[in-house]
């Protein structure tokens, strides 16, 4: 029993199906869940839009001319067409499942799941509560947008990212609360689909959880964009005026615009759910706790994905339903590894990251020797003037086994797998620096900044 069809629950589905389970799929928003319907792929998909902008918009000093009158063009966006599209792509890929799960003979409920006990769920739907016994149960219901109250949503002005998609016109001076993950990803693509941005961050840099040699890059591309960033300012409100919003700082300095959006973090979906009553343990801030192979402390309970608070990832809450699955239905399984897992931020440029950190380098945590690589430096990048972006690589100083790694440019998210391989698999520097890459390509400087550290080593 699955409740919950995000990636967690979905991939969980396909997995104990295939491994001869009957399984039953409980949700209330449809398969794909608020990743495909209202967050990572609508989001995403909002962002190829503003990518193929600022593509068409460099390569003027490429020698390409829109209009000769005119270099940098007559580029707009139509908002409204756009968000069509991201409504249109999500529900597609929401069908897309839903036909896998069919295929594979999953039973899929429309209502709401919560747990009676650890054997038994009960589905509320619409034509009445539906009681539904089960030998393993899986929870995976995913997170929200935390609200402030005194910040509530009206979906026209203030703004979380689940209500951007409805908008028709693009925002004349868009106010972005929040210099996390999502907002620095919304604040870069609204800027470069042609809205005043203005980054209200409560932290001394954007990107605080970030490689701090990234978050620099970015900020950087955000000051040449025309971003206005107020750091170490926090937003306590956000009320709607006549022709916009206003957002009251801390100190007592107010902000314009017209709209706001309020990407202040999450929180997870484990209320009202019995939690208690069939005995899953909850941390202080609501998330359920659990091993690396997503059992919580309740026989035969399983949980994944962002209701868990381990990494707030699609990609970890698809392997960490697949792993609860293979454990529960006794196939072979590894632990869930969060040092083996890449990530990316979806800015302009991207940042991809695996591995072990720059911050726990500095701070004495972890021995590694480190070299950084400039994309300006690569052929590729300048043939597409590409003039922001680095590789870097960790290894450990003995061994020389790579440990982590940053990309920071165009397409990051797809150049991290190399590195992610060779963290994974314990590669050397010498067998990543030894791998034939393309000439010209970008991923030419990953085996480069191997070859630095194979030099390092030698010297």
């Amino acid at each position: 029993m699955i409740v919950g069809a995000g990636p967690g629950g979905y991939e969980a589905a396909l997995v104990a199906a295939q491994l001869g389970a009957e399984v039953t799929i409980i949700d209330s928003a449809g398969p794909g869940g608020s990743a495909v319907l209202t967050d990572c792929v609508p989001s995403k998909t909002l962002i190829a839009t503003a990518d193929v902008l600022t593509s068409a918009r460099d390569s003027v000093s490429l020698g390409v001319r829109v209009d000769s009158q005119t270099p940098r063009g007559h580029l707009n966006v139509d908002l409204g067409a756009v968000n069509e599209r991201v409504r249109r792509l999500a529900q597609a890929q929401s069908q897309d499942i839903a036909s896998r799960l069919t295929r594979d003979g999953v039973r899929y409920i429309r209502g709401r799941g919560r747990l009676v006990s650890a054997q038994e769920v009960i589905a509320e739907t619409a034509e009445g509560p539906v009681h539904l016994p089960a030998d393993v149960v899986l929870i995976a219901t995913g997170a929200r947008p935390r609200v402030l109250d005194t910040a509530v949503p009206d979906g026209e002005r203030i703004l979380t990212w689940e209500q951007l998609y409805d908008l028709e016109e693009l925002p004349q001076r868009l106010i972005v609360v929040g210099s996390g993950v999502t907002g620095a990803e919304f604040a870069s693509a609204y800027r470069v689909l042609g809205s005043e941005v203005v980054l209200v961050s409560s932290r001394t840099r954007v990107l605080p959880g970030e490689d701090p040699d990234a978050a620099a890059v970015i900020e950087e591309v955000f000051a040449d964009r025309g971003m206005t960033v107020l750091s170490q300012s926090r937003a306590v409100a956000a009320r709607q005026t006549a022709s916009g919003v206003v957002v009251e700082l801390e100190g007592g300095e107010t902000v314009e615009g017209s709209h706001v959006l309020m990407a202040v973090g999450s929180l997870p979906n484990t209320e009202d759910m019995g939690l208690a009553e069939a005995g899953v343990d909850v941390d202080d801030r609501g998330y359920i706790v659990v091993d690396r192979v997503s059992r919580t402390s309740a026989r035969g309970v399983y949980a994944a994905g962002d209701c868990t608070g381990v990494l707030m990832l699609a990609s970890v809450a698809a392997m960490q339903g697949r792993i609860a699955m293979w454990h529960a239905l006794g196939d072979a399984v590894g632990p869930l590894h969060k040092g083996h897992v890449a990530n990316t931020v979806f800015t302009t440029p991207e940042i991809a990251t695996v591995g072990v950190t720059q911050s726990e380098v500095d701070a004495g945590q972890v021995l590694a020797d480190v070299v950084t690589m400039p994309l300006a430096t690569n052929a590729r990048a300048k043939m597409q003037e590409i003039r922001h972006g680095f590789v870097k690589l960790f290894c450990r100083p003995s061994s020389r086994i790579v440990i982590g790694g940053v990309i920071v440019g165009p397409r990051a998210s797809e150049l991290i797998h190399a590195v992610a391989l060779a963290v994974d698999a314990r590669l050397t520097v010498d067998q990543l620096a030894s791998t034939f890459t393309v000439y010209p390509s970008l991923s030419g400087s990953i085996a480069e900044a191997a070859r630095r550290l194979r030099r390092a080593t030698e010297e």
